[in-house]
């Protein structure tokens, strides 16, 4: 069990100016990749509200008994924030500027065991900075080259619980009314896992790639229909014509037929 927080004092402060955030790269390129893709979707499907934050490797601050502390997860959602985009350019201070984070996902690499460490001592490590300072509700532990994703939600008592996976290996973010859950196909050039969001109904929110694919899919099967009733308008003319000849052909005869009556003295009665 973690260190309970009523011995911690949490404010929340502006990150000063000259405060030197962490420069150091990515752990690989796999995590820039899963981050865009989980933001992007989530754009094209009109689930990113104007004051909404998506954070990819971007700090989230607190300030612990009087040290700041900043964490920066792989990805997370912020639904509102209550300032300029500008002023949060280098970091984000929850409470101070904004919601908490309704989310925060780690992507497991090389790196692996710092996601789980719930040292409570300055520096804190992420587990506890997420589920006791900043009381993330959910969060969420993916291992790419696996598939493997672990999702946790803060319970009653302020901890985080591992969450079972519905019948469709997806897990429910009430916050956000969407479902996570992992997938697996190409996306920029890389074949693997994928965590992708699907919506109530379960349909899946697809990236801009997919929609291109769907939109000309959409205009091919279109171009058909239109061509299937061209022919088929063409084709009743078809009919049209023939019935009409047919009609005439038969009013040549019918007439012929009578002329040769009268030919023969009989009055045809047609």
């Amino acid at each position: 069990m973690l260190t309970n927080t009523a011995t911690y004092q949490i404010t929340w402060e502006k990150l000063p100016d000259d405060f030197v955030l962490d420069d150091e790269p990515v752990d690989n390129i796999n995590q820039p990749l899963l981050a865009a893709a989980l933001t992007q979707s989530l754009e094209l499907a009109g689930r990113l509200p104007a004051n909404a934050l998506t954070t990819t490797n971007y700090g989230i601050c607190a300030t612990v008994n009087g040290q700041i502390v900043v964490k920066a997860p792989d990805w997370g959602y912020v639904s509102s924030i209550r300032v300029s985009r500008e002023e949060v350019k280098r970091s984000y201070t929850p409470q101070l500027q904004g919601d908490i984070p309704v989310i925060v996902m780690e992507f497991l690499s090389d790196t692996e065991g710092s996601e789980y460490s719930s040292k409570p001592t300055y520096p804190p490590g992420k587990w506890f900075y997420y589920e006791q300072v900043l009381k993330v509700p959910n969060y969420a532990i993916f291992e790419p080259d696996g598939g493997v994703l672990e999702f946790y939600r803060l319970d009653n008592s302020g901890q985080y619980q591992l969450q079972p996976a519905d019948a469709n290996q997806r897990y429910w973010i009430p916050e956000m009314s969407l479902f996570l859950g992992t997938w697996e196909g190409v996306r920029e050039n890389r074949t693997g896992f994928w965590l992708r969001w699907w919506d109530e109904a379960g349909e899946l929110l697809l990236w801009g790639s997919e929609l291109a694919a769907k939109e000309r899919q959409q205009k091919e099967l279109a171009q058909q229909q239109a061509e299937q009733e061209r022919q088929q308008k063409e084709l009743a003319q078809q009919q049209a014509e023939q019935e009409r000849q047919q009609k005439e052909l038969a009013q040549q005869r019918l007439e012929q037929l009578a002329a040769q009556l009268k030919a023969l003295g009989v009055e045809p009665d047609i």
